[in-house]
């Protein structure tokens, strides 16, 4: 039906082709990460009846982001008219909620779109012949970024666990069991606690390291310029050779540090110099120059779009069931297939008493061999040579499949060329930023005759972004049992930064 490398070929593709030179970056100089929703449609059952050995599949990009940068606290604005978060995965997100609204305008028009009526008045829900898969050029920052670099790349260690419910993977415990001389006395000088987790190679053989040791490969674009990457000295000799298969045993042969930091409040990171910096499991916000920012990391948002889907809170209004991802798909780049499963799926597995329609899913997670041409790896190897500095690029670019103004180019939240005067204006304000989305959703709602609304929506004297959002009652409670179960400490954004109109 579909393949990880046809779903990034169709990606880059539509990167290529159908993205202006426009919020690109300079490939001499600069980097980017890209994001995107793919809607993957079969035919529908009747015609698959009429011609069963002629199955029609169509691919389509819906949903299109790149960016890496994120606003600090401090330029936080309670007009809801910036982009908090521009990374790449979050641009992609809010370009297809975007879609989605469109499709529901679509819907309530009685014009052909990607939802039938649900069972409730006003409501929706995906047709059962369309699912959606989720594409990043990179691994997404925060927890699942780290895990070992080890050498061979596609040998990466599998941690030995006794269970990945919330918080166990991030609990700090001790195994002086089958260590080396050298890892005892290291771990009689750690503090209690560090965790010593036993590494399995793909071969079968074991290691030992420290759980801090797991290193976040995906460096925070934030922080680039101030970390250093240190290198770390394997404690045990891991280069013995399988003797049944030849092959080499993984050796951790250096340590990625991120800015991303674990959020206030709860358990922090070990930072022992060298070995022992990252614990894994945790919540952690994404980092900013100097300021503080209030923006989950991307793997924490992938794992809250797991339960509770990726249309928010103002859509559930108008739907019967969330819309889930299928699959996520992550381009070439360093990645590991257990950080993903642990950061995305595992943390909130265990969660119960959701309300009728939410499910922690078990989306499939599968890596692509193709490497985006505006990646850093990509953009190093080709400058390889060159004595210029690489930088991130400072614009992000959001696209949607909708009729009007499909394209958006922003830079530090507001739409590109925006001046000091300007801002507050509706002329710098993005396509998909809050208030935005918000004046689409009302005018959907006002176009919809009283009777026709759904519940939640009827008859209703709601006012600000935070009525209508606090008015999706399944979505809060499931947002209220998520946050109570499995996302502990999860930073929301202060109401205040919620009551504009």
């Amino acid at each position: 039906m579909w393949s990880a490398d046809e779903i990034a070929g169709l990606c880059y593709l539509h990167y290529r082709t159908r993205l202006p030179k426009q919020g690109k970056p300079d490939p001499n100089r600069e980097w980017t990460s890209l994001a995107a929703v793919v809607k993957v449609e079969s035919a529908a059952q009747r015609e698959a009846l009429d011609s069963p050995g002629n199955l029609q599949v169509t691919k389509e990009v819906v949903a299109m982001g790149t960016g890496t940068k994120c606003i600090g606290q401090n330029k936080m604005r309670k007009t809801g008219d910036i982009l908090n978060d521009s990374h790449a995965e979050i641009v992609a997100k809010r370009s297809f909620q975007r879609y989605l609204l469109h499709q529901l305008w679509l819907a309530a028009s009685h014009q052909q779109c990607i939802f039938s009526p649900g069972t409730e008045t006003g409501k929706w829900k995906l047709k059962p012949n369309i699912i959606f898969i989720f594409f990043s050029s990179h691994t997404p920052c925060g927890d699942a970024s780290i895990f070992p670099i080890s050498e061979p790349e596609n040998r990466l260690p599998k941690p030995v666990t006794e269970g990945h419910g919330a918080g166990q993977s991030a609990e700090c415990r001790s195994d002086h069991y089958h260590l080396c001389p050298e890892d005892k006395r290291k771990s009689e000088k750690m503090p209690k606690n560090s965790i010593i987790k036993r590494m399995k190679t793909e071969d079968g053989g074991c290691f030992s390291i420290t759980t801090e040791d797991l290193a976040v490969h995906h460096e925070s674009v934030e922080q680039e310029d101030n970390v250093n990457q240190k290198s770390c000295e394997c404690s045990a000799e891991m280069q013995t050779a399988n003797k049944e298969s030849g092959l080499v045993r993984p050796k951790v042969v250096d340590v990625h540090r991120t800015g991303a930091k674990c959020v206030p409040g709860e358990l922090d990171d070990a930072r022992i110099p060298g070995l022992g910096y990252h614990c894994v499991g945790l919540l952690r916000v994404k980092p900013g120059r100097g300021d503080r920012t209030c923006s989950m990391s991307c793997s924490d948002k992938l794992a809250r779009w797991n339960v509770l889907g990726c249309q928010g809170a103002l859509l559930m209004h108008f739907l019967q069931y969330p819309v889930y991802l299928s699959a996520i798909i992550v381009g070439k780049c360093p990645y590991s297939q257990e950080a993903m499963r642990r950061a995305v799926i595992e943390r909130c597995q265990h969660i119960s008493s959701l309300p009728d329609g939410f499910l922690a899913q078990e989306v499939k997670l599968l890596q692509s061999d193709l490497q985006f041409e505006h990646s850093r790896q990509a953009i190093q190897e080709v400058q390889s040579n060159s004595k210029t500095k690489l930088v991130p690029c400072s614009a992000a670019i959001s696209w949607s499949a909708v009729p009007e103004q499909p394209l958006d180019v922003t830079s530090d939240g507001f739409r590109q060329g925006t001046t000091k005067k300007g801002i507050g204006s509706h002329q710098s304000r993005s396509k998909i930023c809050k208030v935005e989305l918000f004046h689409k959703f009302q005018k959907l709602v006002t176009s919809i005759s009283q009777e026709d609304l759904p519940d939640t929506l009827r008859m209703k004297t709601l006012k600000t972004y935070w009525d209508y959002k606090e008015a999706a009652l399944n979505y809060q409670e499931a947002w209220r049992v998520l946050r109570s179960q499995a996302l502990l400490g999860w930073v929301k954004n202060a109401k205040e930064y919620l009551h504009f109109t």
